[in-house]
């Protein structure tokens, strides 16, 4: 008979909000998404004393967009899943806190060269910094991931793997063109960073939405019945979105033609639209953790035509990029971090908190705002930006009054998590 051996000591933190990564990542991510876009407000009308010769201001935007925050969220929720995926337990406690910490320096050191800080009279001593421990960060969450899918040999989690490994070439050669004095680096280490954000998203998309949408509907009725749901899936509809998706980001990043953007972009769109029928269910609408993801992926749709029309309409290249970022990063995380963060607690995912529907509809209110509107009307420009700074400002602070509290304390159970 083979005998099981049990842990000797069971995990524990200082502080429950150290206990998994997505519970610290998830609450810092979320106030820092409120810091850099108020900051990002007045940088972009000249309020402060950034260093425009050191690093195009445009760019400290997109960075902090994408490796700052998003990549936090990134890591909250593969720290945490991959967890459950290999069944190996992640870094927590101490450990947790020192990743954590790398990510903050960072973080400070990027507000502060916005700020127009300096240190020894150069504020780009202050990115110098934030080379080092942000490189720290994203080099110690890929490790303990690679270990961890290595040790128990899944490889079929090495997609994800290598687009990490990309995001750690991509935040390197944003700093290397800060440097080197050269902001074309810098602006292929950005948009990079971006486009590999949203093929991580369209991957870990394409996992959980299906089964968060099917556990989230096979729930019984008032009459005790219970409708098993089941949506649709296939390998050809993942296949054909990866192919379409990096024929796209190597046109639209290095290959600047057309006619293969806008098969491209629309081939993405198309695919991605089939793949939503499919999922699709009236009684998502009435499960506000459903509908928000649905809506994040219908908008990276809509974005994907944005793409594919811009070089026939002439519209600005950077309306679709923020359909994109909006939907695919703001909506998505947003809506992701909203159910993860109930169910890794122990909490109940069919009784989200009520202010979750003003929530995911701010964000739905940021992407009209700077999607939408500059199209119909280019004069208020600037009107319609702030606007979308207003709600995503508005958003992340409901999130941060609801789920906050969550996030810090012990889950109701008592168990670890």
């Amino acid at each position: 008979m083979q005998s099981i051996n049990l842990p000797s000591k069971l995990p524990s933190s200082p502080h429950p909000i150290l206990n998994l990564s997505f519970r610290i990542f998830f609450s810092a991510g979320a106030l820092f998404a409120i810091i850099t876009m108020a900051l990002w407000a007045f940088v972009f009308t000249g309020h402060t004393d950034i260093d425009a010769q050191t690093l195009n201001p445009l760019y400290w935007h997109g960075h902090e967009m994408i490796y700052g925050y998003a990549l936090a969220i990134v890591a909250g929720f593969l720290l945490t899943a991959v967890k459950t995926w290999t069944g190996v337990m992640m870094p927590h406690g101490y450990k947790l806190l020192g990743i954590f910490v790398c990510w903050l320096l960072a973080r400070l050191s990027w507000v502060g060269f916005g700020l127009g800080i300096t240190v020894a009279g150069s504020s780009a001593a202050l990115l110098y910094a934030a080379a080092v421990f942000d490189l720290l960060f994203i080099g110690t969450m890929a490790f303990v991931i690679f270990r961890a899918v290595l040790q128990v040999k899944q490889y079929k989690q090495m997609g994800i793997l290598a687009k990490l490994a990309l995001l750690t070439v991509g935040n390197a050669l944003c700093y290397w063109g800060i440097i080197s004095a050269n902001m074309t680096l810098t602006k292929v280490g950005v948009y990079l960073g971006f486009y590999l954000i949203i093929g991580l998203v369209l991957t870990i998309g394409r996992r959980v939405v299906p089964f968060f949408i099917e556990r989230g509907l096979s729930v019984p009725n008032a009459q005790g019945e219970t409708e098993v749901v089941t949506v649709r899936n296939n390998k050809a509809q993942d296949i054909a979105s990866l192919l379409f998706f990096f024929a796209f980001f190597i046109t639209d990043m290095f290959y600047p033609n057309k006619y293969l953007l806008t098969i491209s972009a629309l081939g993405v769109a198309v695919v991605n639209i089939v793949r939503l029928i499919g999922w699709y269910h009236r009684g998502i609408w009435q499960k506000p953790l459903l509908w928000s993801l649905y809506i994040a992926f219908l908008g990276m749709c809509v974005s994907f035509v944005l793409y594919a029309l811009q070089p026939w309409l002439g519209y600005n290249h950077s309306i679709a990029v923020h359909g994109l970022s909006i939907s695919g990063i703001g909506m998505m995380t947003v809506a992701m971090m909203a159910r993860v963060s109930l169910g890794h607690t122990g909490r109940s995912i069919h009784q989200p908190p009520k202010i979750v529907n003003a929530m995911f509809a701010l964000m739905v209110v940021a992407f009209v705002s700077r999607v939408f509107l500059p199209l119909i009307d280019m004069s208020h420009y600037l009107l319609w930006i702030m606007l979308a700074q207003s709600a995503w400002i508005a958003c992340f602070a409901l999130f941060c009054i609801s789920y906050l509290p969550i996030l810090a304390r012990p889950r109701p159970d008592g168990l670890f998590g």
